[in-house]
Order: structure tokens, then C-alpha cells, then sequence
């Protein structure tokens, strides 16, 4: 089927049972058979390595492999949460790994893609952090600490990333427009499709003159969402229960 989805944002997680079984649902009916898949990002809600077998990360695994198998090509971005997601990953589950910005065609119109956190320009703590845990260096030596000790420091990192965004102002955690308007400019696109801020909207915009818009992707919650782009009709948002 000449059709491309795009999620983000599911979290996923063992205390989080419901958005496993929502998404290991959604990969064998909705997507089956499709031709694309892109994943932008925070697929899982702590990824602390390609080692990591434990539920629900392995299931996961297995579900990619065999909609990668059936035919579909899957593409992931990563995200601040599973920004550790590796070759060993891409080989088990026959995902393709894509740049933190990549042009994609989708049917004929060129769309830039990104997970989304590099454009919440605003919040210059993370934007550090960000460049620090992102480093060569920092992720070899996070990889090369025992599992359970991996395991410990994913739990005090949701514990204060909850925390630090209950006292950051919310509009540092969205996307700076000038931030947008520069990607869209760089890239030379109209489209733009991301995730991470859990704020799933259509914003139109102008770029030199000329008419843009940006995409932005929904959380999974209580509920999943994808962003559905055929070929002959375009784009639309549907609800996964």
C-alpha cells in the first residue's frame, strides 16, 4: 500500500503495560502491509542499551522484526529517551536508523523530519545536557556500566525529568518559532513533521514569502495516534485504541 505512518512519543514501558499492547496491536493490524513506518523518537520511555532484554523491549523487538520481514520499511529517529538505540538494535529488528534531521519524499513532496527536541531552542539547560549526553565519549561509558546499574540510573532519570519539568515554564518547552522557520529555510522544505512536545497541532506558517506548515505528532497516552500519508489523498490523523 503506497502509505507512510509516522509516530512518536509512546513511552513505552513495563508500568505501562496498555501502550505495549496498544502498539504491538497497531504493528500487526494497522501497520501490516503498509510501505513506511517512521518512528520519531521516544518509542520507549527509558532505553538503556541494545542489551536490555527485559519485557517490554524484547517483545518490541520481535513485533519490528517481523513487520520489517513482511515488507514494510521501518525508520527510526531517536529521542531524548532512546537516544542509546543502536546498530545491534537496527540488525534485530530490521529498522533503519535516521539522522536527527532527514529530508524524506513522501509521494512526491520533500518533508524534513526530526524528533523535535532540537527545536525547543528556549530551554538552554536541556539544549546542554542534551549536547553532553549525546557526545561519543558519554555514551560509551553509560554503555560500558553493568545493566542493573544502567537499569537504576533510567529510574532516577524519569524521577527527575518529571521533576524538572514541573518547575520549567511551559512555553521554553515547545518549539521556538525562529527555530522552526530556520530548519524549514536550511533544509529548503515546506513540511515539517515532529514529535516531542506532546502538543499535536497544524501550524501554518510562512517562510520567505512562501506558505509552510508544521506537523506536530501526539503523545500515546490513553489512547495511540498516527499520521497517516497515502499517496493519492494526502495526510490525516487517526486514533489507535
Amino acid at each position: 500500500m503506497a502509505e507512510a505512518l509516522f509516530i512518536s512519543d509512546l513511552h513505552l514501558c513495563a508500568a505501562r503495560p496498555e501502550n505495549s499492547r496498544r502498539f504491538l496491536n497497531f504493528l500487526e493490524a494497522r501497520a501490516w502491509g503498509i510501505q513506511r513506518l517512521y518512528i520519531l523518537g521516544d518509542l520507549f520511555d527509558a532505553y538503556i542499551g541494545d542489551d536490555d532484554r527485559s519485557s517490554p523491549h524484547r517483545e518490541i523487538k520481535i513485533a519490528l522484526r517481523r513487520l520489517s520481514d513482511g515488507g514494510t520499511a521501518v525508520f527510526f529517529q531517536h529521542g531524548n529517551r532512546d537516544f542509546l538505540v543502536g546498530e545491534r538494535f537496527c540488525r534485530e529488528t530490521g529498522v533503519s536508523l535516521l539522522d536527527d534531521y532527514a529530508i524524506i519524499d513522501l509521494y512526491g513532496e520533500p518533508v524534513l523530519i526530526t524528533h523535535g527536541d532540537l527545536l525547543c531552542t528556549d530551554d538552554l539547560l536541556y539544549q546542554a545536557a542534551r549536547r553532553r549526553v549525546r557526545s561519543e565519549e558519554w555514551k560509551r561509558k553509560a554503555l560500558s556500566k553493568p545493566l542493573f546499574i544502567r537499569q537504576l540510573y533510567a529510574r532516577w532519570y524519569r524521577f527527575k525529568s518529571g521533576v524538572d519539568k514541573r518547575h520549567k515554564p511551559t512555553e521554553i518547552m515547545d518549539a521556538n518559532p525562529d527555530a522552526v522557520i530556520e530548519a524549514l529555510r536550511r533544509f529548503e522544505v515546506s513540511t515539517l513533521i515532529h514529535g516531542h512536545t506532546h502538543r499535536p497541532a497544524v501550524h501554518e506558517l510562512e517562510v520567505d514569502g512562501k506558505p509552510a506548515r508544521r506537523l506536530v505528532l501526539a503523545e500515546w497516552d490513553c489512547h495511540g495516534s498516527v499520521l497517516a500519508w497515502k499517496a493519492e489523498s494526502g495526510w490525516h490523523r487517526e486514533r489507535i485504541e
